[in-house]
């Protein structure tokens, strides 16, 4: 009988502009690889038919990956995932049928804390809007705020916080993180920043709150109606991390109410959101297309970071 041949399945979109040097280095470990071509995220029903036979390692984006799939994709030894947030892989199937993930640690921190600095800027200044309004031969203005000297809450001190906390301090903004597994007294030494283990007072005081954590079952809807509540009416909320971390019904509440100011996001709980989503038209409500990682640096980092990690576990299970 004839062996299948060693496949690896790759499923993000924009591995494609990187792909030549992963590529190489899988086809020289003897794989043959297996990339999406659709121009989508990959369902589960794509996934399982890609992967039924002869896959033994997957580099995943977004992605579904729960445990049906995991399960029926029997050759399957590793998921390496092409970023950091690992929410949509069934850890702990994984763990039990022996599958081993790893993430791209570190990959794409810069260009996921750039963007965050870009929203908070675009939320201070009203930029989007005032382009639009040259563009359309008009002069108004809305009166904006300046970001030196207010307050920046860091909700998650992994690398993406930090690297969002050295640049605010850099605009000499003050900030505090907060994070119960935070532990870097270097770190809070050698940038000035603050660390707080008491939530509720930091969301009342902060004048911007930006969010930096993955989504389990203790951050799911953290910031909800009562979170919104503390807040200040001028506070800015800024989401790069994952939608699902905001209870969207009640930000679209505080937000048409008035009970925050502004919130931009690069993340949202259904990617792309449904035409006519009532938070999405808000004005005061920004959203782009999750492009925290779409920077040509982090996408080849990512690339090449994903693969090296895949190599490492399929090479390690032999």
């Amino acid at each position: 009988m004839k062996r299948l041949a060693k496949k690896v399945l790759i499923t993000p979109k924009s591995f494609q502009k990187y792909k030549e040097k992963p590529i190489e280095m899988l086809e020289a470990a003897g794989y043959e690889v297996v990339l999406n071509t659709s121009g989508r995220t990959l369902s589960e029903e794509d996934i399982l038919e890609a992967a039924k036979a002869g896959v033994e390692g997957i580099i995943v984006g977004v992605d579904p990956l729960p445990a049906r799939v995991l399960e029926a994709c029997t050759d399957l030894k590793a998921v390496s995932k092409y970023g950091v947030g690992m929410d949509n892989i069934d850890l702990e199937r994984a763990e039990q049928l022996g599958i081993k993930v790893r993430n791209a640690v570190g990959t794409n921190s810069i260009s996921v804390a750039e963007l965050a600095v870009g929203l908070m800027f675009e939320s201070a200044r009203y930029l989007s809007r005032h382009i639009f309004t040259v563009k359309g031969f008009k002069w108004d203005r809305l009166m904006g705020t300046e970001l030196t000297g207010k307050h920046l809450a860091v909700i998650g001190g992994g690398q993406i916080g930090k690297e969002v906390a050295k640049r605010c301090r850099g605009l000499q903004m003050e900030v505090t993180i907060y994070d119960p597994f935070f532990n870097d007294p270097e770190f809070i030494e050698a940038y000035g920043v603050k660390r707080t283990n008491d939530f509720d007072a930091l969301i009342r005081s902060a004048d911007l709150v930006t969010l930096h954590l993955p989504v389990t079952n203790d951050t799911k809807h953290m910031i909800n109606a009562g979170v919104l509540a503390k807040m200040k009416p001028t506070s800015i909320l800024i989401n790069t991390a994952r939608g699902e971390l905001v209870d969207e019904a009640a930000l679209y509440e505080a937000l048409k109410n008035g009970r925050i100011a502004v919130a931009a996001q690069d993340v949202y709980s259904m990617e792309p959101p449904e035409e006519g989503d009532p938070l999405v038209s808000l004005p005061n409500f920004l959203l782009t297309p999750h492009l925290g990682a779409f920077t040509k640096e982090a996408v080849e980092r990512m690339a090449v970071k994903s693969t090296e990690n895949l190599l490492e576990m399929l090479k390690d299970g032999e």
